[in-house]
Formats: C-alpha cells, structure tokens, sequence
C-alpha cells in the first residue's frame, strides 16, 4: 500500500502511540483523521499538521459516531488504511479488598479495546472493500493494537488481558474474510512503551519497567510502534498475524 496520497483513520490518534502514528503517516504523505474522545490532544494535532492532519470527535463504541468518523474520513479521498489505537488499561483484581470486582468495570474494558476496536473495522472495511485496488489488487490495510498481555497477563489485568486477547483472536478470521476485497488485517502487540498511561508512573518505575526488556533495556517509543505500522502497509504479505513490539521481553505474574 502507498502510503503517500492515501487517507488514513486512526482511532484514539489524539495521544501516545495513536498520536505518533498520526504524526509518521502525515510526514510520510497520507491525509490522516484522527477519532478520539480527546479534543484537546486531537485538536492539538491538528494545528500541528494542518492540511494533513484532521480531528473528529469519536466514541470507538457507538455505531453512530464511529460511522461518522469514517465518512468524515472517506470525504478526504479513499480511505485506504486504519489504525486502532482506541483504548483504556486498568489494573483490577477479580476479587480484591472490597470483594468481586463490579461487572461494569469489565465490560467497560471490553466494550472499549474490543468492541470498539470491532466497530472500526466493521465500518471501515465496508468502506474500503469499495475502493480501487491497487496493482497487488490491494484495496485497503487495517492494523490494530493488542498487548503482550494478551500473552502473559499480570495479576490485575484480568480485563484488559481479555480484551487484548479477544483483538489477537479475531485478526486471522476477519482477515480471511477480508482477503476477497484485497484488504489485510494485521495486530501489533506492543510490550512497555512510552505512553501518558505509563508517564504517571514515577520516574524510578519507569526505568525499573524498561531494565526488565532484554534489548534495548529501555521502554518502547512510540515512534517505534509508527515505524511498524508503516512497513506494515507497504509490504503486501503481513497478512492474519500478530507481531510482538516488545524487545522480547515476557511479562512475570506481577
């Protein structure tokens, strides 16, 4: 896929590695729609990059608004790629001091990374199986985000673990089901990475997180996780797969 002239949508682009997925997308050429429920940081961006970046405000979870996303996006020119960086991490044990955790809590994780993540993909690969393809037949690139915690997750990360893993679990069916109008699904599961999530955290703790990763024993940048993407889309044949961003590291029980 061509990076440069296309339009892409990336949910939850308005900060961390939505936001320097936007911004690597936008030097590379493309026309990039951000949706996300953060004005500020989407409305920041877009002063950044005028002309090429584009903020509409989004709830990953509602059909409506997510719809409305993807025609704003659409009106650009074909939207060609999607990026699903939409989500929430919480730490929150199945029975902890105050007894069950409250099932709202859980499914609000759920509705957001996953149903969430399936809304975008729903839509927009209605939109691009319409598009043009390209001279691999290629007609669209949609790249969401899981975590290594759908792999090894903590004490606490009931939730997010579950819906992480339930982004890995439907990357390969959707894809094959996608593969008739030339448009790949692929899922980048990132490790400890540099995001306002893990910048509340004190500085001690956030060294101590990023010596655990084998190499490089630092925590990820986010301008690393937009340099996957990007190959991603140029290389025809990442289809249907996970690939780990994690600096092989494997997360202990807690």
């Amino acid at each position: 896929m061509q990076i440069a002239g296309s339009t892409a949508l990336i949910t939850g682009g308005a900060s961390g590695l939505g936001a320097a997925t936007a911004r690597h997308l936008a030097r590379l050429g493309a026309l990039v729609v951000i949706a996300d429920v953060n004005e500020d940081g989407g409305r920041a961006l877009e002063r950044e990059l005028p002309d090429q970046v584009f903020f509409v405000k989004t709830d990953v979870t509602d059909a409506a608004s997510m719809q409305a996303a993807v025609d704003a996006a659409a009106a650009k020119g074909e939207l060609r790629m999607l990026v699903c960086c939409a989500g929430i991490a919480t730490a929150e044990r199945v029975l902890g001091k105050q007894g069950p955790l409250e099932l709202q809590r859980f499914t609000r994780v759920i509705q957001i990374n996953l149903v969430g993540t399936f809304n975008a993909i729903r839509l927009a690969g209605e939109r691009m199986a319409t598009n043009t393809p390209n001279e691999e037949g290629e007609r669209g690139v949609i790249v969401t985000t899981a975590s290594i915690a759908a792999h090894e997750g903590q004490i606490g990360q009931a939730a997010y673990a579950a819906s992480k893993g339930g982004v890995v679990a439907m990357t390969l069916p959707i894809a094959r089901e996608f593969a008739r109008f030339g448009v790949r699904v692929m899922t980048i599961a990132p490790g400890i990475f540099e995001t306002p999530m893990m910048g509340a955290l004190p500085e001690a703790a956030q060294i101590s997180l990023g010596q655990q990763v084998p190499f490089p024993s630092r925590l990820g940048r986010p301008g690393e996780y937009a340099l996957l993407v990007q190959h991603i889309a140029e290389n025809p044949m990442l289809n249907g797969e996970t690939i780990r961003l994690d600096g092989a590291i494997r997360m202990p029980p807690k």
